[in-house]
C-alpha cells in the first residue's frame, strides 16, 4: 500500500537513510563505522532493501561490504566500483553508468554526471573506482529526487532539470572537496529547484559551508525551501501529486 510520505534522514557527509512511500529502506553513500556524525540508529540498522553508491571514496563506500552482507541489500554502483565490490563478496550487485536507468521494483534510478574524483582504498592500495555520478531517483508515488553526489556545479545541471524535473535536490555545500554555498546557489538556479537539503558540510571544521549561507545567496528565489539540518535530523515529505 502506497502512502504519500517519504522521509530523508541525514547521516552526515553525503549519506542518507530514506524510507519510501512503498515502505522500502534505502541507504545512499552510507559511511557509518568511522563517521563521527552517524546516528546510533543507523549504526545498528538491520533492515535495508537498497544501497546506492555515487562513487568509491571511503566516506561513501567504505562500509558497503559489511552492510550488504549484514542486511542482504541490493547495491547499485558504477561499473568499476561494482566489479571491486563483487570481488570483495557483495552478492546482490547492480552496475550502472551515466545515462542508464535501473529499476528496483517501482523505484527508478538514473545515473547522471558529477564533477569530482573517485578511488577505492584497499589496504595500502588505491584502486580506480570509475567516474563519480549523481542519481535521479523516482519513487513509487512519482516524487523525484536528485542526489548530486560529491560534485562541483556544472552547466549540464540545467539538462537534469529539463529531462527529469526533480522535486528535491540533495546538494553538497561544505567546500574543500565539493561545492561551497556560492557554487551550490548557482546549482539551485540551474536546476530550477524549490526544495534543497544541503549535504557534506559541518562534520569537520574544514567543511565550512552552511545552509544559512546558501539561503542568503538565494533570498530572491520565491518559494524556495533550504532545509537547515544536522546529522540525525529527518525531513518528512508529503507528496500530493
Amino acid at each position: 500500500m502506497l502512502n504519500r510520505n517519504i522521509s530523508f534522514t541525514w547521516i552526515g557527509f553525503g549519506g542518507f537513510y530514506i524510507e519510501t512511500s512503498g515502505n522500502k529502506k534505502i541507504l545512499i553513500d552510507p559511511w557509518i563505522k568511522n563517521n563521527p556524525s552517524c546516528p546510533e540508529t543507523i549504526k545498528n540498522i538491520e533492515k535495508v532493501d537498497y544501497i546506492f553508491l555515487t562513487h568509491a571514496h571511503r566516506d561513501h563506500a567504505e562500509d558497503v561490504v559489511w552492510l550488504a552482507q549484514k542486511t542482504g541489500a541490493s547495491v547499485l554502483a558504477g561499473w568499476e566500483l561494482a566489479f571491486i565490490l563483487q570481488k570483495k563478496g557483495v552478492q546482490n550487485i547492480v552496475a550502472i553508468n551515466k545515462g542508464g536507468t535501473r529499476q528496483f521494483e517501482d523505484i527508478a534510478v538514473t545515473a547522471v554526471h558529477a564533477d569530482h574524483s573517485s578511488a577505492f582504498v584497499d589496504g595500502d592500495q588505491i584502486l580506480y573506482g570509475g567516474e563519480p555520478m549523481g542519481y535521479v531517483i523516482k519513487f513509487e508515488n512519482g516524487y523525484t529526487v536528485y542526489h548530486a553526489g560529491d560534485t562541483n556545479v556544472f552547466g549540464d545541471m540545467a539538462l537534469i532539470a529539463e529531462l527529469y524535473v526533480p522535486d528535491l535536490a540533495l546538494l553538497p555545500i561544505g567546500d574543500a572537496y565539493t561545492m561551497s554555498p556560492r557554487e551550490a546557489a548557482k546549482a539551485v538556479r540551474l536546476l530550477n529547484i524549490k526544495n534543497v537539503i544541503p549535504t557534506h558540510f559541518g562534520v569537520f571544521d574544514f567543511l565550512t559551508g552552511r545552509p544559512s549561507e546558501l539561503s542568503a545567496l538565494l533570498s530572491d528565489v520565491k518559494d524556495l525551501t533550504v532545509y537547515d539540518i544536522s546529522p540525525g535530523d529527518t525531513i518528512f515529505i508529503n507528496h500530493n501529486k
